[in-house]
């Protein structure tokens, strides 16, 4: 138990050493973590870290899935439902089957059923390293949503294809109404699990809303529940925990105390999960290079470089069709015009593979059901998916930046302009509450006065952002706030020193703080 308990601690340690290298060196984490787990995991010595497949569906992915579901922008996720499907969906099914084809064409013995394990098993891109990367590259929104919004779903489609295949590896029979069927049974009954699990809970989280402790670890075991009924039917856990995050963001109970106490909870254990899920993929290679026994390592090498090309030119194949054939049609075309050739061009290259191909490698049965014959291949599998994560996730990964910059593909605002009209409609909402307010008894004119001077400057502010204009206001407003902040900060000092001289106790001093910390969070936020 020491022994384990140090290892957890060891790869903490070596996580955050990593991530803060990763932002000095201006990288996406993920490819860095991945390298750092490589590294460490043969190092002479030191015991071998086995990730357990249960482990990574259950504890791992529900949490992140559920985060992703909760953050999904829900209009954009609607406008972009066509080129979302075709890539969740049509993109993961297409690479499937030209993986298969390629594998049982070039891969010595290995059978079609095998080959659509492995197809199934490297297709779906990885939600985490897509959306950090692409967040941190300052993406165009659309882009960014097309995604996000694939990575959330893709999984769904990817696990069915894998029980199908694995199914078939058993039975030697594959029967595509039989696989259709399957995957539009478990696509409808995971939303709906999602959902149910939604509507069953959102009268317990209403009363919950003043306790926040127990609000926020429900809002985790929300998750885990969502996720366990889906398998438990037998339907897609993976939908139903997404739908339940896009389920929490229309039916929010949140009061303003637990979204200021919940998500930063929320932000550091998905860190956390992110980190350790990244860091142990490239910890699984020295175990995964040790049980391979049959050919030469260079046949391997041959072996991993074929699928890693054929899974990254299966994408850039299907991108370029998917996104201009669909909008042919003039009525299509005129709601929804031609894209750059440029933001195809980086949907078509970031096709991160991650902690999923991963999952699934390892959950390989050892043995065929009901039968005492080891899976076909197992191994190798498990070393290939290692490797189509390594290629992608570094290779893509880090020549993505370089890719956009070449081809001058960059955020077009869309989002800071919304941002500042929802602001300003905010500000004018306040002030027309205040004309309505200003003749209650309970009201003076000094009151009035004040507050007035406060919305008129954000109304200033916001419109000058909105109107994209360069002018005084938003220097003004910049130092105004600077200047609010350096008298917080003189307060806080002058608590403390209360606290040091004796002259009130902690507990007085906590509650005084968290008051001007919360102003010096408010200033932030504004600037």
């Amino acid at each position: 138990m020491a022994n384990e308990i140090e290892i957890v601690f060891g790869l903490l340690v070596a996580m955050l050493g990593l991530v803060v290298l990763a932002r000095r060196l201006q990288i996406p984490y993920p490819i860095l973590l991945v390298l750092g787990g490589l590294a460490i995991g043969f190092i002479p010595g030191l015991p071998k870290v086995e990730l357990e497949p249960d482990l990574i569906f259950f504890l791992f992915l529900p949490p992140l899935l559920q985060y992703g579901g909760f953050y999904t922008p829900i209009r954009d996720f609607r406008a972009n439902l066509r080129s979302i499907g075709l890539l969740a969906i049509g993109l993961v099914l297409f690479s499937t089957v030209i993986v298969a084809v390629v594998a049982h064409t070039f891969i010595d013995n290995m059978s079609w059923s095998v080959a659509f394990v492995l197809g199934a098993i490297v297709a779906p891109p990885d939600a985490v390293a897509a959306s950090s990367i692409a967040q941190r590259l300052k993406l165009p929104r659309r882009i960014v949503t097309v995604l996000e919004g694939e990575s959330l779903l893709n999984d769904a489609t990817s696990l069915v294809a894998y029980r199908v295949a694995i199914g078939a590896v058993g039975s030697g029979v594959f029967s595509l109404f039989d696989a259709t069927t399957q995957f539009l049974f478990s696509s409808i009954g995971g939303v709906l699990t999602g959902l149910a699990v939604g509507y069953l809970l959102t009268p317990i989280f209403k009363r919950l809303t003043s306790d926040i402790p127990v609000y926020t670890i429900l809002t985790f075991v929300s998750g885990f529940l969502a996720y366990q009924m889906g398998e438990l039917l037998h339907v897609s856990g993976v939908l139903a925990v997404v739908t339940l995050g896009i389920f929490y963001v229309r039916h929010n109970t949140m009061t303003p105390d637990l979204r200021i106490q919940t998500t930063p909870v929320w932000d550091i254990v998905i860190f956390l999960l992110n980190g350790f899920i990244f860091i142990l993929i490239g910890l699984q290679l020295r175990g995964i290079t040790e049980r391979i026994v049959d050919g030469s390592f260079g046949t391997l090498l041959w072996y991993a470089a074929i699928i890693c090309l054929t899974v990254i030119i299966s994408r850039i194949v299907w991108v370029y069709p998917g996104t201009y054939l669909p909008r042919l049609p003039k009525k299509i075309r005129e709601r929804d015009p031609f894209p750059p050739w440029q933001n195809a061009t980086v949907v078509a290259w970031t096709g991160m593979r991650g902690v999923v191909s991963l999952a699934a490698a390892l959950a390989l049965p050892v043995t065929i059901e009901n039968t005492n014959r080891p899976f076909p291949q197992r191994d190798l599998i498990i070393f290939l998916t290692f490797s189509v994560i390594l290629a992608t996730l570094v290779f893509q990964g880090l020549t993505l930046p370089l890719l956009v910059k070449w081809l001058k593909v960059k955020d077009d605002g869309g989002a800071e302009r919304e941002e500042n009209k929802a602001r300003l409609k905010a500000a004018h909402a306040g002030r027309a509450k205040l004309n309505e307010l200003a003749d209650k008894d309970w009201v003076t004119d000094e009151m009035v006065q004040k507050v007035t001077h406060k919305y008129e400057s954000r109304i200033e502010r916001f419109s000058a952002r909105y109107r994209g204009e360069d002018d005084n206001t938003e220097e003004h407003f910049t130092n105004h706030l600077r200047l609010e902040e350096e008298l917080l900060q003189a307060e806080l000092e002058a608590i403390i020193k209360l606290r040091d001289e004796n002259i009130i106790n902690d507990e007085v001093l906590r509650r005084v703080q968290q008051d001007l910390d919360l102003e010096v969070v408010r200033l932030r936020h504004q600037s």
